[in-house]
């Protein structure tokens, strides 16, 4: 049986007719025409996958994830879609999700180069340069020589940062949020929170006067949680959404952002009070934010912060340690502080955290304006 039509041409194909009305710029009535694919059952996998990439061109990324799931419920061991649910994650903004799903396409077809190229991108997206760099020396065979030096600079890049980068921070605490606070308080006895306000009640007294208080790297809330009382008005940003999330439900913020902290503080909101605990560990360069904290302090405000110790003969000013962490010299806190028109008010050696069970040291300390 011929499944030509009577003047002997194939039929047209509608999901080829769709992506031409994609390239043509009609996205909507794509969406539209795929939709009714789907909606009737025809066109298969095929039309679910592009939908999604429909969806995903025109911004709907919650109906690019439901659409994308049913795709793979529908060929689970289809390697394309599996990268198309990919896809799909990142633009919602679920990273973790997303490098998951490259992952498993590379468990269901090891020697595909999409997948594998889409894996180590992952890792760059996140900042996780060595898992980068992993991924690229299994893939190297599959890509193209131009590909692997823009992959190999896109990973130096990353490794010369003088500091995390905002993706391996926002990536790092998104995976981490729905145990964070059991992880930091019982496993590394975090403590930076309660030091933070030791130090403030040693330099304002036992009750410190109430102040428009703004916490950087928020995290779950932790740190709002020991400076609620002494706060006219609480706020908070924080890189990752599903912390700013977590801290959203405690209920004790006035206002919570997602926003990098070294471009957060220009100025336009002023603060009595601005707080940093377990924070400053993933910078290395402390100019940018000490910069926008003398723009954003009013004057007479501290800026209280925790880092990790830097001691020995070595005289560079920070460090990144195994750790994947930044610790500080004291002489350079000062310096960097006194070079953005802050002064010291107060600093303490303290053990901010536990890491593998032995005390972590480090600085709790103040810096003024005004």
């Amino acid at each position: 049986m011929s499944s030509t039509n009577d003047a002997g041409y194939w039929p047209p194909d509608p999901v080829e007719e769709a992506a031409a009305l994609i390239a043509e710029g009609k996205v909507a009535a794509a969406i539209d025409a795929l939709r009714a694919l789907v909606s009737e059952g025809r066109g298969g996998v095929r039309a679910h996958l592009a939908l999604v990439r429909a969806l995903v061109a025109a911004g709907d990324t919650q109906e690019a994830l439901l659409i994308a799931r049913e795709a793979s419920a529908l060929a689970p061991q289809d390697v394309d879609v599996a990268l198309t649910l990919g896809d799909a994650l990142n633009a919602a903004g679920d990273l973790p999700a997303a490098i998951g799903a490259c992952q498993r396409a590379v468990r269901i077809e090891p020697q595909h180069a999409g997948a594998r190229l889409a894996l180590v991108k992952g890792w760059i997206e996140a900042g996780e340069a060595a898992q980068a760099r992993a991924a690229l020396s299994e893939a190297a065979a599959m890509i193209d020589a131009q590909s692997i030096n823009e992959i190999t600079q896109a990973i130096t890049n990353l490794e010369g940062m003088a500091r995390r980068s905002p993706q391996y921070v926002r990536h790092l605490f998104d995976q981490f949020s729905t145990d964070y606070d059991a992880r930091m308080l019982q496993l590394l006895q975090y403590r930076a929170p309660q030091i933070l306000l030791d130090l403030a009640r040693l330099l304002l007294g036992p009750k410190p006067p109430g102040t428009r208080t703004l916490d950087l790297g928020c995290g779950t809330g932790l740190s709002g949680l020991a400076f609620k009382p002494f706060a006219t008005e609480l706020e908070g940003i924080d890189l990752a959404p599903r912390m700013i999330e977590a801290a959203r439900a405690r209920n004790i913020y006035d206002r919570l952002d997602v926003a990098d902290i070294e471009t957060a503080l220009d100025g336009s909101r002023r603060y009595g009070r601005i707080i940093a605990a377990d924070v400053l560990v993933y910078l290395g360069d402390l100019a940018p934010l000490f910069a926008g904290v003398a723009r954003t302090l009013e004057p007479g405000g501290l800026f209280l912060f925790t880092v990790e110790a830097k001691s020995g003969d070595d005289p560079a000013p920070f460090a990144l340690q195994s750790s994947k962490r930044y610790h500080h010299r004291e002489d350079y806190l000062r310096s960097a502080a006194e070079a953005a028109g802050l002064s010291v008010r107060g600093l303490l050696q303290c053990t901010p955290r536990f890491d593998a069970g032995k005390p972590v040291p480090g600085y709790a300390v103040a810096v003024g304006a005004g």
